[in-house]
């Protein structure tokens, strides 16, 4: 068996083990990533290029990492409120508050550029001035 060939079965394995571990439990996604994973490979069975294949490889590789960091599963219990399903590969960032005080500070001019008042011809931005005011007082 060759070594590209050998790689692709192993990437094709690995969505596959990708999507048990991701959708567990929940039968209907199971089987569409199931037929999606399986097609797209039969679809590409054809191709002979090495540089195809090996960006096929990859991008195998890199749905099933995608898959795996940014998936979260959510169930609605019988209170009405969400449980996720939260793995120790799911990426976690910082969630910042947003400040309804804070400052926006409108883009600065480029050069050449017409003097007009932002897309929209200022309107967005006396809006967000007016909210901001009216919060103040």
């Amino acid at each position: 068996m060759s070594n590209l060939r050998r790689q692709a079965l192993s990437a094709f394995k690995e969505l596959h083990r990708t999507r048990q571990y991701v959708f567990d439990g929940d039968v209907r996604a199971l089987e569409e990533a199931r037929k999606k994973i399986n097609d797209e490979f039969r679809q590409n069975r054809a191709v002979t290029d090495q540089d195809v294949i090996q960006s096929k490889i990859k991008l195998a590789e890199e749905c099933a990492h995608e898959l795996r960091t940014n998936v979260i599963q959510a169930q609605k219990r019988d209170d009405g409120v969400y449980e996720l399903r939260i793995t120790p590969e799911t990426t976690r960032m910082d969630n910042i508050v947003f400040n309804p005080d804070a400052v926006i500070e409108s883009p600065r001019k480029r050069r050449g550029a017409k003097a007009t008042e932002g897309c929209c011809g200022g309107a967005a931005m006396a809006a967000l001035d007016a909210e901001v005011a009216a919060r103040k007082k």
